[in-house]
């Protein structure tokens, strides 16, 4: 798939009926043991990057940091507008503040934002606030506000604005390990950078981009990890067979140990800073888990261990608890650690205060945690308040309800209102190419793993619903369209996944390759070109007010 592809996801499996009959553990020869003929079958012919030209090697490292760039540089010019706290801002950036002051939230007096917005945030009451969601997004906004100052936009969101432009990189990388393709991979990180939902999320501090990042971190992880395990089975498989000069008979009828897959506790690591950042991040360590478990009985079944779903669920998939869950729920944990030495936050001394309450077995610290928890998930199970933003999972891939983040109506005269009515907005709407683009290839990638038994598209799927799909089970709850940044970059790895089959295949016929590449680039051009042309809702840009009206494409936009 694409122009610098390899062999197949899925080479063919060799089968030598002449040879001797296997063992009764094995479904396959002893020659099939191999460990060439078992690394072919099970991650194909996978060159290193270093086993190229210097001269194709260079793109390798380019690609990634030019996409990065650019995205780098659509978050990071005028940053500091609007000069003031947007949407929801108005929370996390407080809270941020008062983590550098104290390590827990606190209270703000009335007309806050107006001091802090002036460049004074150093108002905070001595009461702490109750907040319902985890430490670590707004850790890292206040790690921006530590480099750069608390009093300007520019330290508010630079961590924001960081992260973006990091998972831009990260998404080049996982779709070069995905499709083996430079081509794919530049589509791939040019089209994160260039939406507009994304972007959005880039330029404002919200938890949500943080969140998306360390889920994207997980996912890469657990890619190296597959083909990790693989090279692992293979290797010791094909020792197995060679110490016995056929593979060994009963012994080892479920296949071998693999070991600490150190990749997996990195993925566990990633996810339990996820889950620090919104409790959302549980749905991916879920759906994570049970993939990269599937992944590995899948091992076991190509590589020809005839107890492999045995072998599968004890060898692999309870060492995948024990890396993932457990190291998950200390960083989860640790990353509490400001409020565990405080004495002042909320709930800190609950448990000394109610001794016969329950969870007594845990120490008093923690079961004052497990109480602000219960209460926290009481508080989310019945957020049902009406909000003019609030928009139903259903309308989220067609972007049916985007959120305003900001609107104002400057005057004329003023920088950049040269007319009588002018707009300055800041608009959660996607570029409506990549997204109803993206909802359509969910469809194809559906098919594509059903009928084709593609991987990849499962991979794809998997990190769609699982950020997706559980936000059905709530029908009732307040919702807002820009949730879904946390399974977006799944949503441009699906249209990118389209667009290599547009591309075609390295052995397809020249005119049917160049066809592909010129309907490839004219989306992609037709894409950045619609970006410029929603960049100043996405900025706030003023502009005038019939400008705006123009990229208001549907009334629910409005």
């Amino acid at each position: 798939m694409g122009l610098v592809t390899q062999t197949s996801m899925r080479p063919a499996e060799a089968c030598q009926p002449n040879m001797p009959a296997p063992g009764p553990w094995i479904t396959r020869p002893a020659e099939a043991f191999a460990p060439a003929a078992l690394r072919e079958r099970l991650i194909g012919s996978v060159r290193s990057w270093r086993d190229y030209p210097p001269s194709l090697r260079f793109w390798f490292w380019l690609v990634p940091v030019l996409t990065s760039v650019i995205g780098g540089i659509l978050r990071f010019v005028r940053l500091d507008t609007p000069h003031s706290l947007v949407f929801d801002e108005t929370y996390y950036v407080k809270d941020a503040y008062s983590y550098l002051v104290s390590g827990y939230e606190r209270n703000w007096p009335d007309k806050a934002n107006d001091s802090f917005n002036a460049g004074n945030p150093a108002i905070l009451l001595d009461t702490p606030e109750y907040v319902v969601h985890p430490p670590v997004g707004k850790w890292m906004i206040a790690g921006g506000m530590w480099l750069f100052g608390s009093d300007n936009p520019f330290g508010w969101r630079f961590a924001a604005a960081l992260t973006g432009t990091a998972s831009i990189l990260l998404l080049t990388l996982i779709a070069l390990k995905l499709f083996r393709s430079l081509p794919l991979a530049a589509a791939a990180g040019l089209l994160l950078a260039v939406d507009g939902h994304h972007l959005v999320m880039s330029r404002t501090s919200l938890l949500d981009i943080f969140l998306m990042f360390w889920i994207l971190a997980a996912f890469g992880a657990l890619l190296l990890d597959r083909d990790d395990g693989r090279r692992r089975l293979a290797a010791r498989l094909g020792r197995l067979a060679a110490e016995n000069g056929r593979p060994p008979a009963g012994r080892l009828l479920a296949g071998p140990w693999l070991g600490i897959r150190w990749w997996r506790v990195a993925a566990g690591v990633c996810l339990g800073l996820a889950v620090g950042t919104k409790w959302s991040g549980l749905f991916f360590l879920a759906g994570f888990g049970v993939l990269t478990v599937l992944w590995d009985l899948n091992a076991r079944r190509v590589a020809g261990i005839r107890g492999w779903i045995s072998g599968g669920i004890i060898k692999d998939g309870l060492p995948a608890f024990a890396s993932m869950v457990p190291v998950a729920t200390l960083v989860y944990t640790a990353t509490w650690t400001g409020w565990f030495l405080s004495d002042g936050a909320y709930f800190r001394r609950w448990a000394q205060s109610n001794p016969s309450a329950e969870w007594g077995w845990l120490p008093d610290s923690l079961r004052s945690l497990a109480h602000y928890h219960l209460e926290a998930y009481k508080f989310h199970q019945g957020l049902t308040s009406d909000h003019p933003y609030a928009a139903s999972a259903w309308s989220w891939l067609v972007m049916g309800r985007p959120t305003s983040f900001f609107y104002q109506k400057p005057e004329q005269g003023a920088p950049g209102c040269d007319v009588p009515d002018c707009a300055s907005a800041i608009l959660s709407v996607g570029n409506p190419m990549i997204w109803w683009g993206a909802a359509i290839s969910l469809v194809v990638l559906l098919f594509w793993w059903a009928g084709r038994r593609d991987w990849r598209a499962g991979a794809i799927l998997a990190g769609v619903g699982v950020g997706y799909l559980p936000w059905f089970l709530y029908p009732e709850r307040t919702m807002f369209f820009f949730y879904a940044v946390s399974f977006e970059p799944f949503l441009v790895l699906a249209l990118v996944y389209c667009l290599g089959l547009v591309l075609g295949r390295d052995t397809d016929p020249l005119w049917r390759r160049r066809s592909g590449v010129y309907l490839v680039a004219l989306f992609i051009a037709g894409a950045i070109l619609l970006s410029a042309f929603f960049y100043p809702v996405w900025s706030a840009e003023t502009i005038p007010y019939q400008e705006w009206r123009y990229r208001m494409w549907m009334p629910s936009w409005i």
